[in-house]
């Protein structure tokens, strides 16, 4: 099933700018889905397993190198964004 998910992700610590590019860097690599991403979260579409695997890759890299952080996702299933590059 195709799926859209919309991110935010609040590090607890100073020095948060450098967590936020960490974690869509993370998120993006090496992952069949695409993203667009804005001052407020980033969005991903691709299928389910494809967006919830980069989610917790992402999510397991970034506490792993920036402690703790907050993640907020809204997720809507059925749907793909028309999201990228070539969008």
């Amino acid at each position: 099933m195709k799926m859209t998910a919309e991110l935010s992700i609040y590090p607890l610590r100073e020095g948060y700018k450098e967590a936020v590019k960490g974690f869509i860097a993370a998120l993006l690599d090496e992952h069949a889905i695409v993203a667009v991403t804005n001052s407020m979260s980033t969005q991903i579409s691709g299928d389910d397993s494809d967006v919830f695997n980069a989610i917790q890759s992402a999510l397991r890299e970034s506490y792993e190198r920036f402690g703790r952080q907050v993640l907020v996702a809204k997720f809507i299933p059925e749907h793909f964004a028309d999201i990228g590059p070539e969008a």
